[in-house]
């Protein structure tokens, strides 16, 4: 299965947000990762959507999308576009392994954001891949916890997608 990342421009007001999720919920369809801000409009919000399934299903997802009476506009982004998360993750590290941690979290620039006698909590943005490495390499110390924002994207260049 291919992972698809879904653009919506949605009007910003209360309840959207669950007539979309609803929308997948009723086809059976497991979404990944969503994201939801508002734009430089503070009357449209863009909802990110990450999943996986097939071109058809997507295809037919963003037509269910459009026809929502809130939804402005919806486009399943290129794989070419520019996706990033945002990840904290709080590890044991306890003085001993201190500076390890401290080491890799420069190697992936990451941000220590908090400091205890026992643990640091750490700040790193960026792709899926970067973000999955580095916990990767956090696991040996003990993830104590972690929290995702969920994948974010724009396409590149000049391409937009804006609302009349």
């Amino acid at each position: 299965m291919n992972k698809y990342i879904i653009s919506v421009l949605v009007e910003n007001h209360a309840g959207v947000l669950s007539k979309v999720v609803a929308l997948f919920s009723r086809r059976g369809f497991n979404i990944n990762s969503l994201a939801v801000g508002e734009t430089q409009d503070e009357t449209v919000s863009r909802i990110t959507i990450e999943v996986s399934g097939d071109e058809y299903t997507v295809d037919q997802v963003s037509k269910q999308l459009n026809k929502l009476i809130d939804v402005i506009k919806v486009k399943v982004l290129n794989q070419d576009c520019i996706k990033r998360e945002l990840i904290l993750v709080k590890v044991n590290a306890p003085s001993p392994a201190r500076q390890e941690v401290v080491q890799i979290s420069d190697v992936f620039r990451a941000k220590i954001v908090d400091i205890s006698a026992q643990t640091l909590t750490l700040e790193l943005t960026g792709a899926e891949t970067k973000t999955e490495a580095f916990l990767q390499m956090l696991e040996p110390f003990g993830i104590l916890e972690l929290a995702r924002t969920g994948m974010i994207a724009l396409e590149r260049g000049t391409n937009v997608i804006t609302h009349p």
